[in-house]
């Protein structure tokens, strides 16, 4: 591992109304990031995957940073295990501040907001301003379809091949924890890859 891990952000779902299964693996998520001695970073609600995976790692000590936007903190979001609470303005600065806190990032499965948390970071390696570790977490094969289109948007040079390698697809919480302790960053020069400028 190229630098210590200590923070570990997850973007998740805060729908109380999937299936049972996806809080079962949140649940073993949250405990294999508090075995291995790390926090987690998260939106800051108690909500469906979101709360599911934090009480487990609070459970075994980790701390819980929850970072939550003004507007859903006022419609009564409640921040549940925070051990320390960060309210921001906007979403935007939400995200940026998640960014910051952490060293690694796990997508559990989610919504709209999930997806462009996601999207986002990966977009962040591409252009060099992180490094860090990307974990997609495909429990139940839910990301199946968007890794598919994933897959499509390289293949049909919408983004160089090189791409696939800024992020990893882990089929158990036990993977994802692995792929983040194994992980050696390589400089890769995703920009360049991407840009050919024609003089």
């Amino acid at each position: 591992m190229s630098k210590k891990i200590k923070n570990i952000c997850i973007f998740a779902s805060s729908s109380m109304e999937i299936d049972n299964n996806f809080y079962i693996e949140a649940y073993k998520m949250g405990i294999a990031i508090a075995n291995i001695g790390c926090n987690i970073v998260y939106g800051g609600s108690n909500l469906g995957l979101m709360g599911e995976v934090t009480s487990a790692a609070r459970t075994r000590g980790s701390e819980i940073i929850g970072v939550m936007p003004e507007k859903l903190y006022n419609f009564g979001i409640d921040p549940g295990e925070c051990t320390k609470f960060i309210l921001t303005k906007g979403m935007r600065e939400r995200k940026s501040k998640m960014d910051e806190l952490s060293d690694a990032v796990i997508a559990l499965p989610g919504g709209f907001g999930t997806l462009e948390e996601l999207s986002e970071i990966i977009v962040q390696k591409q252009l060099g301003y992180n490094n860090k570790p990307i974990v997609i977490l495909n429990t139940n094969n839910y990301y199946e379809n968007l890794i598919n289109f994933f897959n499509s948007i390289i293949e049909k040079n919408f983004a160089p091949k090189i791409t696939s390698s800024i992020y990893y697809i882990a089929y158990s919480p036990q993977e994802a924890i692995d792929y983040i302790l194994n992980y050696t960053f390589e400089d890769k020069d995703y920009l360049n890859k991407k840009i050919n400028l024609k003089k």
